[in-house]
């Protein structure tokens, strides 16, 4: 993992509106290189009973579709924390795609 890249998803979180970011507990926010099931995956959000829930965003095919472009590049690290987080607040598909985050 990079550290340039961690970098920009902890910039993404730091540029979470200050309501939203008081309404996370109990989540953690890691990078991982892939999704070992689906190497496609951009993003995962998990939740178990007892366990903390997780938002996962995959560096990997991150960069490989977008790292063409820093800028781009941000901002779908943006996009995909903020779709994963917005799972966490019980946000579904449908609605994530009304709101141009699908």
């Amino acid at each position: 993992m990079t550290g340039e890249f961690e970098e920009r998803v902890r910039s993404a979180l730091d540029a979470l509106p200050p309501d939203l970011a008081r309404g996370l507990e109990n989540v953690a926010v890691v990078v991982e290189d892939e999704n070992a099931a689906e190497p496609d995956l951009l993003g995962l959000f998990e939740e178990a009973p007892y366990m903390p829930a997780k938002v996962t965003i995959y560096r990997l095919p991150l960069e490989a579709d977008f790292g063409h472009d820093p800028a781009l590049l941000e901002h779908e690290i943006r996009v995909t924390v903020l779709h994963e987080l917005a799972h966490y607040f019980g946000i579904d598909e449908q609605r994530l795609a009304e709101l141009g985050y699908a």
